[in-house]
């Protein structure tokens, strides 16, 4: 069972093909297996794809661990870098909170 295509969104094992697509039973993600570039595609809360550099808006408030005040919704954080292999993909810099990570899930291009 060497043949189980993993979805690229959720990493979950549960799929199925569907026409010429793979979709996946947890996320409902579907994503066409012959795209190989596919995998390292990050996109925002609107499924607009995401690259270095860009500027993005966050969508909601974010508490941050150990800080006193969570990320406001509407913050806009400039010069994102990401990180395809990590659950929190995009590395920032957050005036008034520094270095961190985010999710795609919780962010808009701007």
């Amino acid at each position: 069972m060497n043949d189980t295509i993993i979805c690229p969104k959720c990493k979950s094992e549960f799929t199925y093909a569907q026409d010429n697509l793979q979709v996946c039973s947890q996320c409902f993600h579907e994503w066409d297996p012959a795209d190989a570039q596919n995998e390292n595609v990050i996109l925002d809360s609107n499924g607009n794809e995401l690259h270095n550099g860009d500027s993005v808006v966050v969508i909601k408030d974010l508490p941050v661990k150990g800080a006193p005040k969570p990320v406001k919704a509407g913050t806009k954080v400039k010069n994102i870098r990401l990180r395809p292999d990590s659950d929190h993909n995009i590395d920032c810099k957050i005036d008034g909170f520094g270095s961190m990570t985010l999710k795609s899930e919780f962010v808009k291009k701007a």
